[in-house]
């Protein structure tokens, strides 16, 4: 058995994994805001105490943490959504864990999963992205990761979609996960709604499904949800037209809202002239694996 960590910029998500891929048994937190104050704490704390107690219960050979953001062999360089930079978190939690531990960007995590076992397994070339508290992304061909070299890569959240546009984290403007991550869907229909950051997914999910003429707030819904999905068709068929994929796979919490997204984002790129070559479908596949796939990939 294995321990996967899917670190996100708003959860921490530890799971057993067995040697076919399986989650045996998972524990998870929503990291409040306070506790981001803290965050390096926040992580060794939570990981330490119930990686030992996974390891009471289950014979464990590795551990593997996906993390959003650049990564070496054991350091976090940078990850603006965890707002960390050049943090050894592998020695950080060696020291209370003596097993061997690795660490790798969890969009490349999450790829790696559904390449082997989700919904990109029946392609050779693909794309992959999460959709979370900001945007990762991978590149797939023939079964193999995009090899960048020293860095990562594949930055597809810190893509420009709006010159001199909305302020990111990363130091740049406009860059594609300020329009087109979940968080920032989420964040809209909460502003327009008046809710508070309490109000989680599931509820949103639910106004966004129900949303019909009838509701005095329809035409503010809709209209954010379209900006949305507009902003995201744009970013994806930019990358469409760089890699040309045999599809595209989205994960994150994304795949929670394929019922209310997944046609409209499909509807928008084919029907906005937005692709360089035209053609009648896209393949875009939601992850098979939903939130695990990073749990999973960690650790192949």
């Amino acid at each position: 058995m294995n321990i996967g960590i899917d670190l996100g910029g708003s959860h921490i998500a530890i799971g057993v994994v067995n040697n076919k891929g399986l989650i045996q048994e998972k524990t998870e937190k929503r990291i409040l805001a306070k506790e981001k104050q803290n965050i390096k704490n926040t992580i060794e704390e939570y990981v330490i105490k119930n990686v030992k107690e996974f390891m009471k219960r289950y014979d464990i050979s590795k551990i593997g943490i996906a993390i959003p953001g650049t990564v070496n062999e054991n350091t976090i360089i940078k990850s603006v959504n965890l707002n960390i930079e050049n943090y050894n978190i592998v020695t950080a939690l060696q020291k209370s864990i003596k097993i061997p531990i690795s660490i790798r960007n969890d969009a490349k995590c999450a790829a790696i999963a559904e390449n082997k076992y989700g919904c990109l397994k029946k392609y050779d070339r693909s794309l992959f992205l999460t959709l979370g508290t900001g945007i990762g992304g991978a590149v797939i061909i023939n079964n193999q990761l995009l090899n960048t070299g020293d860095f990562p890569g594949c930055e597809f959240g810190h893509m420009i979609i709006e010159k001199n546009g909305r302020q990111c984290k990363c130091g740049k403007k406009g860059c594609f996960e300020r329009y087109a991550s979940m968080k920032i869907l989420k964040d809209s229909i909460r502003s327009e709604l008046g809710l508070d950051e309490k109000t989680r997914g599931q509820e949103i999910f639910d106004i966004i499904r129900n949303n019909n003429s009838e509701n005095p707030n329809y035409e503010r819904i809709e209209k954010t949800v379209n900006e949305f999905i507009e902003n995201l068709a744009i970013g994806i068929s930019n990358l469409v037209n760089v890699f040309e994929p045999e599809a595209i796979g989205i994960g994150g919490s994304f795949v929670y809202f394929e019922e209310v997204l997944l046609n409209r984002l499909k509807t928008r790129i084919l029907e906005e002239n937005l692709l360089f070559n035209e053609r009648n479908t896209i393949n875009i596949e939601t992850a098979i694996l939903g939130n695990e796939s990073g749990i999973i990939g960690a650790v192949i």
